[in-house]
């Protein structure tokens, strides 16, 4: 028997009963149901509410494809490690915060979400008797048959996979769709590492175009990254509040992270760090949000006020880094104009640098598998792709600050 769940995306799912299912209806894996796939990009695109829950299903199903394709070109694949792959992908974000990527650096500091993932892993396989064993060490690319890592974290894995085509579905910008499923067909293993068919090359052109469109439209557009901004400065002001022992509202779990300061050395120290965050996810923040609309503190409120109305930083975009001179007279301007002490008004403003390369041959090449057995990196072989432009680290610098 297997539980069979209707995706928008890929139609219907089936997953397997036994520990797939298992580690579906775990706590932990439930969790991410209320965490946003794509964080504050609702700001933009409306559309945008699908979560990390649908993600993992979704990319657990084009692992499924992925094992049963590459088991028909005969690259042997025992069952007992299919099922570990498959584990894997589903909870390759299992340690994700709320919101993405934001408590990253400002609740909890030098602690990555993949190392909460692992910990995460850890702790669903200890309620599961051990059956994830193998699936951790696939995910931690410590099990021989190395494309089996790949699968789940590679230039072409099934991550990028499902939230390409699941991003590109819900914000509605078509032009981010790929061909997910011909992708999958096209893999094979040359050597212990994942290449693509000479056919499939077109497809992985698209695929490279498509991820560089997505990130600048959609994952860095200039809209989200200054909500982004507001909810890491208001989520800042409150943490420093509550340590200067001000009535800051929120939930437990969210309160020990505003109380203490939580990097490495305390994470590693402290294991109720793991247990408030397991509890933390989008709902914490934004009720704490909505009565922080409220609060005696300037900064808080109307930064609290912008997250929940919608009044979000104004975003200047530079091709250059951002003259000092024009940082302080907005600084200026902006006590003057709430009435607050010039050092808070650091939280009304942000500059950032915003950066991001498509392809990088040295991180984990896109190889394709000619019909003689030979292999060349795509740079080597499109006759489409400027490969050097995808290479090529664009940065811009953001000035976001409160209108």
């Amino acid at each position: 028997m297997s539980k069979i769940i209707n995706d928008p995306v890929f139609g219907f799912i089936q997953v397997p009963e036994g520990l797939l299912l298992d580690v579906v209806k775990h706590p932990l894996f439930q969790r991410l149901n209320r965490i946003k796939q794509l964080g504050l990009s609702s700001m933009v695109y409306p559309g945008a509410q699908h979560t990390r829950f649908q993600h993992s299903l979704g990319a657990f199903h084009l692992m499924s494809e992925a094992i049963l394709s590459l088991q028909r070109k005969g690259n042997f694949i025992f069952d007992s490690e299919a099922e570990a792959v498959q584990a894997a992908i589903l909870l390759h974000d299992i340690g994700h915060g709320p919101f993405s990527h934001v408590l990253e650096n400002t609740l909890v500091q030098g602690v990555e979400h993949e190392d909460i993932s692992l910990l995460l892993m850890e702790r669903i396989n200890n309620d599961l008797k051990g059956q994830l064993t193998l699936a951790i060490q696939i995910f931690k690319d410590l099990y021989p048959k190395r494309f089996l890592h790949q699968l789940i974290s590679s230039q072409l894995d099934m991550d990028r996979l499902d939230y390409l085509r699941r991003d590109s579905f819900f914000t509605g910008v078509n032009e981010g769709n790929i061909g997910s499923a011909r992708i999958i067909r096209m893999l094979n293993v040359k050597d212990d590492h994942l290449v693509v068919e000479k056919k499939g090359i077109y497809s992985i052109e698209n695929y490279l175009m498509t991820r560089r469109l997505m990130y600048w439209q959609v994952y860095l557009h200039k809209t989200s990254v200054a909500c982004e901004k507001v909810l890491i400065n208001v989520l800042l002001r409150a943490k420093e509040l509550c340590q200067q022992g001000k009535e800051v509202f929120a939930s437990p779990a969210l309160a020990y992270f505003l109380k203490n300061q939580v990097d490495k050395a305390w994470w590693e120290s402290h294991p109720e760090a793991l247990d408030n965050y397991a509890l933390l996810d989008d709902n914490d923040i934004w009720c704490s949000l909505k009565v922080w609309c409220h609060h005696p503190d300037t900064v808080l409120s109307t930064l609290s006020h912008d997250m929940v109305n919608r009044c979000i930083f104004k975003v200047k975009v530079y091709d250059e880094p951002i003259p000092e001179e024009e940082v302080i007279k907005l600084r200026k301007d902006l006590a003057e104009r709430y009435k607050i002490p010039f050092e808070q008004t650091t939280y009304l403003i942000s500059t950032s640098t915003v950066q991001k390369d498509m392809y990088r041959m040295e991180d984990d090449s896109i190889e394709i598998l000619f019909n003689d057995g030979t292999s060349k990196d795509i740079s080597q072989v499109s006759d489409m792709l400027n490969v050097e432009l995808l290479s090529k680290k664009v940065r811009k610098y953001y000035l976001c600050y409160q209108r």
